[in-house]
């Protein structure tokens, strides 16, 4: 398994502890994390914008990035929402098994002492 993490921002804590939520529901990312704070500052419509955001950062697999996106997509508040996919090459082989097993199709939580920390 090939893991990867989406990056998205929300305008705002709301909007964003709700697309978590369904993503992690949906079995599309094992964990969110949300950044509340983020100060965006990018030309839309030819004018230099800033906007205060919520970041965040959807693991989840490789290979469920498009499903991750036409989630955001659905639910996604913004006319042009930021998805960018970073491939990870590493990590901490229990976590890497960990997000494995929380977006692969249900099956009973893991013992508390796979569960990462």
């Amino acid at each position: 398994m090939a893991p990867a993490i989406l990056l998205c921002t929300c305008p705002d804590l709301d909007s964003a502890r709700a697309l978590a939520a369904s993503l992690v529901e949906a079995r599309l990312a094992a964990c969110v994390n949300l950044l509340p704070g983020v100060e965006s500052v990018y030309r839309w419509q030819g004018r230099i914008e800033r906007a205060c955001e919520v970041q965040l950062l959807i693991k989840t697999r490789a290979a469920h990035h498009r499903a991750v996106e036409a989630h955001i997509l659905a639910q996604h508040p913004y006319e042009l929402p930021e998805i960018l996919v970073v491939q990870a090459d590493s990590g901490l082989d229990r976590y890497l098994r960990w997000i494995e097993s929380e977006t692969a199709p249900h099956r009973p939580d893991p013992p508390a002492d796979e569960r990462p920390q």
